[in-house]
């Protein structure tokens, strides 16, 4: 069974899409991730998408969306470049990265732009999966020891 979100997500703004359960015995995986601008005919708009498993990053400060992507941050879940730099030649098939990791708390939508201060339309598939115990703990686990708040209120 798949769950979809969409949302628009503000330049410099993050989103909680609430997954956590009580048991922890539900899990998610990435099957797609989809952004476009809110208005794609407007040049000059180039936009970071991530979606990351905690809201703080390895210092355990509170994450702060960038354009700069770092693939070894065992947090990040998933990334699209949209470029829009020029409003006549707008990317239909903007690149998109995701990691096939399962997990089961929340996750953070993000989007940082480099040329201006576009808001981006999202649309996030998941696929939902069924944690044995020993998967949910290591799910929950990873997550939690990625920062020191890394499970924010």
């Amino acid at each position: 069974m798949n769950k979809s979100f969409r949302g628009l997500v503000a330049d410099g703004d993050i989103q909680r899409i609430r997954l956590s359960t009580n048991n922890g015995l539900i899990g998610y995986r990435i099957v797609k991730l989809e952004a476009i601008p809110q208005n794609p005919f407007t040049a000059n708009s180039e936009n970071a998408v991530t979606v990351f498993s905690t809201q703080t990053d390895a210092t355990g400060a509170v994450r702060t969306p960038s354009i700069v992507l770092d693939f070894s941050d065992p947090t990040l879940l998933a990334a699209a470049i949209v470029d829009n730099s020029d409003s006549y030649n707008y990317s239909t098939d903007p690149l998109v990265i995701f990691d096939n990791v399962k997990f089961n708390q929340d996750i953070f939508i993000c989007n940082a732009s480099s040329t201006g201060s576009e808001s981006i339309n999202y649309h996030l598939e998941l696929e939902q999966v069924k944690l044995s115990n020993d998967e949910a703990t290591m799910a929950t686990l990873k997550d939690m020891r990625a920062g020191p708040s890394s499970i924010a209120p």
